[in-house]
């Protein structure tokens, strides 16, 4: 994945949904949704244990099929094994990224994305990424 492409991915998305959010303020998801917050995107957490519940927020919803707006870029911090699945879900609502976070390698997830047109970016942090490109706001 090379720079380039990486900055056009965060310069074009909006809305990120942020699979595997947590309400734990010491868990790498809660800052990551707190910074892309504070960089003016619009996050959507995804958690069925706190959906219905707000987070920093932001109303978090069980599933991609709940969310009611369209997403540009779906953000997983899940284990590996369920991305493929949530590769699908991505798909089903149209999304145009699919971004595993640091740590989560599944190339069949990076198959289904890709054969499907999705951008994929893996093994990488978006709250890591943003200001080593210059793009922070």
């Amino acid at each position: 994945m090379n720079d380039t492409v990486l900055t056009d991915i965060l310069q074009q998305v909006k809305t990120i949904a942020v699979v595997g959010a947590s309400d734990k303020p010491d868990r790498p998801v809660y800052h990551v949704m707190e910074y892309l917050l504070g960089q003016g995107y619009r996050v959507i957490p995804v958690s069925p244990k706190l959906a219905g519940k707000t987070l920093i927020g932001q109303m978090v919803y069980a599933t991609l099929a709940d969310i009611p707006e369209p997403v540009d870029m779906v953000d997983v911090f899940r284990n590996a094994d369920a991305a493929p699945g949530i590769a699908q879900e991505a798909i089903a609502v149209h999304a145009k990224v699919l971004w595993l976070q640091q740590g989560v390698i599944s190339e069949e997830a990076k198959l289904v994305a890709e054969n499907a047109g999705l951008r994929f970016v893996m093994d990488r942090c978006p709250k890591i990424e943003i200001p080593r490109l210059g793009l922070e706001k």
